[in-house]
């Protein structure tokens, strides 16, 4: 069995579930200033049970990196941790508002832009790492060899606008099918805005990409590689048709359920653009992994915790289901 290989496709499939599960409930603190205030209570306690459970992914991916790909833990970890510095100190503001924006009323609206703040820094710093593994990161020997600011390039910041307004999207589809009233009449028109930004983003950074790896273009535009990258586009285009369709129809699950696959194209497009490398163009995943005595411990553990760990998330979702009011939650 291909250890190395099996623990890249958990790392991935355990970012992918941050993405899809964490990015709504980010997406909900983005939207956070233009709701209202039995608005914001609603959108709160529709995350609130859910929240902390959907960072379990990304300790899993973060922490599975460091432990069965050490390489690359130290040659990304260098080359990124300013935005991923970004990115906690945002989950910690979220976090706290969490607990301590029931717990007044004349600060009230100092939590409630940390919520909205902690959200933007971490969607935003997470589609600038995005964009920095994209373009490829300086390695010399088995070390980081770029410099304090590589991270920071116009198309790392135009990646994390992308992520965010894919994240606010999610955020919206979410709230409609969790609350009722008020918000979901300016959601849906507002849904509609950020279906068209996301898309054109997702767009822009697909055509931009190629330019700057030529590896990357070569992987796109040769077969047999070509052949599985064409259908990308093809699927995303029919899953945009429907979404819009969804919210135009005011059917909010399929709605969300179609922002979904738009995920799963280009996720599966950033795996054709890296794939086989843990560090792009530097470390093969396989270069990359730690012994295999050790792979195999981990995967051990692993094969017993994912399952309870996916279980417990969907037993919570299921006992959460429906709708919810401003008025009962969280804060009680």
């Amino acid at each position: 069995m291909d250890y190395a290989l099996l623990w890249a496709g958990i790392i991935a499939i355990a970012v992918l579930l941050y993405v899809i599960l964490d990015g709504f409930d980010l997406g909900v603190g983005i939207l956070f200033p233009t709701l209202n205030d039995a608005e914001k209570d609603a959108a709160m306690n529709s995350i609130a049970p859910i929240w902390d459970g959907n960072e379990t992914w990304l300790v899993l991916g973060g922490g599975g990196l460091f432990a069965v790909f050490p390489l690359a833990y130290s040659v990304i970890m260098p080359a990124v941790y300013a935005p991923i510095i970004a990115m906690l100190i945002g989950l910690i503001f979220r976090g706290v508002a969490f607990e301590y924006r029931y717990r007044t009323k004349a600060g009230r609206y100092l939590w409630d832009w940390s919520f909205f703040g902690g959200s933007f820094v971490a969607t935003f710093s997470q589609g600038m790492i995005l964009g920095a593994l994209l373009q490829g990161i300086s390695v010399e020997g088995r070390q980081y060899a770029g410099g304090w600011f590589d991270w920071l390039t116009p198309f790392t910041v135009f990646c994390g606008i992308a992520v965010t307004f894919g994240y606010t999207l999610l955020g919206g589809c979410w709230l409609l099918i969790k609350t009722s009233g008020s918000i979901e009449q300016k959601l849906y028109a507002r849904c509609k805005q950020l279906t068209m930004a996301f898309l054109g983003s997702i767009g822009l950074v697909s055509i931009w990409l190629p330019f700057i790896s030529q590896e990357i273009a070569a992987r796109w535009f040769t077969f047999p590689n070509a052949a599985a990258f064409f259908l990308i586009p093809i699927i995303s285009a029919f899953a945009a048709f429907k979404l819009w369709r969804s919210l135009h129809s005011e059917k909010p699950l399929s709605a969300y359920c179609w922002t979904l696959v738009i995920y799963l194209m280009a996720f599966a497009g950033f795996a054709i653009s890296i794939f086989p490398y843990m560090v792009p163009r530097a470390f093969t995943l396989w270069e990359a992994a730690a012994p295999e005595n050790s792979l195999k411990f981990l995967f051990a553990g692993a094969a017993f915790l994912l399952p309870i760990i996916m279980i417990y998330t969907a037993y919570s979702y299921w006992v959460f289901r429906g709708k919810v009011k401003a008025d009962e939650g969280y804060h009680e």
